[in-house]
């Protein structure tokens, strides 16, 4: 029953193309549950039709028996499977329920489960092409949507507060594209999110395009100044060319200000010296085995300030300047804001001020309209 091993259907009444796909009640993924974590519709819920060890049997089935065996043990397991949606996750939908339902390219898993909730009186639609008609389409969308925005990139060594800084201008009605959020990476060798995996690249990929296409292109799209990695997963090329040719803001801070922000960050690595000892290994072959050993004896002891500080001087700072110097020339020519405090109410002061320079013939965010 898996159609990833026959010709997609003819084009059916019951069938809706990618720019349709986002204004139904519900998007289903009919997928297994392991080809909706590498990626998956924006909003998408997975019911599959076959899990992952189902689809892996039939699939078998197919190898070693036939085609015939493999569709009739896959019958009856996703008839099975589309039951038991339906009498849990879908037993409370209205009789006006109208969910697009999808697979890997509109097949037989997808064209199953639209068939059985089209015969009780939904009107269920299924995606032409399935998953894979869509990825195209995000990788066609990743190629051309960055050029239609004009960036503002806010750059700023670490511990200047870049990322509550965008934060605080979303909330201030601005357009923002928070990369590292999208990534669940803060970008730096101690960057990764304590209790945030790194989505896989498909899908951190999705996450972008789905951003990129909800912004209005007659305003300005703020982002950080993000290298070609985040963490494990590469920025989109053409998003990191239009990033690199655009205006900058650059975000400064005193160090004691660094230091107060980056601990409130990194609180985890406060919790657990012995963690942060091991992710800074990864430095010795830039650092040295001496200077290493020296900033894990700091985070034992506790000096965390001291620590903080040395890490920013020695590596932190002159990697910045060297990537900021590389990879986007204007960002020495932009204004300069500095941050005077860690706290919240300090950022937005800042944010708020500095969007008030920036109002011009565009339409002004909400939240700074008289």
């Amino acid at each position: 029953m898996s159609d990833t091993r026959e010709a997609p259907p003819p084009r059916r009444d019951n069938t809706v193309g990618i720019e349709e796909a986002f204004g139904f009640d519900e998007i289903i993924d009919a997928r297994s549950p392991a080809e909706f974590a590498e990626d998956h519709l924006p909003g998408a819920i997975n019911l599959p039709v076959l899990d992952n060890a189902e689809r892996a049997r039939i699939g078998t089935l197919h190898k070693q028996a036939s085609a015939f065996e493999a569709k009739k043990a896959g019958a009856a397991l996703v008839s099975y499977n589309i039951a038991r949606h339906l009498e849990t996750v879908l037993a409370d939908r209205p009789r006006s329920y109208r969910p697009l339902v999808y697979c890997w390219r509109g097949g037989n898993r997808s064209g199953a489960f639209t068939t059985g909730l089209r015969a009780i009186g939904w009107n269920a639609r299924q995606l032409e092409g399935g998953y894979k008609a869509y990825r195209r389409h995000v990788i066609s969308g990743l190629e051309t949507l960055p050029g239609r925005f004009r960036f503002r990139v806010v750059c700023g060594p670490t511990g200047t507060g870049k990322s509550r800084f965008l934060q605080a201008l979303a909330e201030l009605g601005a357009q923002v594209l928070d990369l590292e959020d999208l990534a669940a990476h803060m970008g730096s060798v101690l960057g990764a999110y304590p209790d945030r995996p790194q989505p896989p690249q498909k899908l951190f990929e999705t996450r972008v395009w789905h951003a990129l296409r909800g912004f209005d292109p007659a305003r300005p799209v703020f982002v950080e100044s993000e290298s070609k990695k985040i963490g494990n997963l590469h920025t989109p090329e053409q998003l990191l060319a239009g990033m690199r040719a655009a205006e900058c803001v650059n975000l400064d801070a005193e160090v004691p200000v660094r230091v107060a922000l980056l601990k409130e960050e990194y609180a985890h690595f406060l919790a657990d010296a012995e963690a942060l000892g091991h992710q800074l290994e990864c430095l010795t072959p830039l650092l040295g085995h001496e200077r290493i050993e020296s900033w894990k004896a700091l985070a034992r002891a506790g000096h965390w300030d001291d620590l903080v500080a040395d890490l920013l001087v020695r590596h932190y700072d002159p990697a910045y300047r060297r990537s900021l110097g590389r990879n986007y020339p204007h960002g020495a020519l932009g204004p300069r804001l500095v941050l005077s405090a860690a706290d919240a109410e300090t950022v937005r002061k800042l944010a708020h001020q500095f969007l008030a320079t920036q109002l011009d013939a565009t339409e002004p965010p909400a939240s700074l309209k008289p």
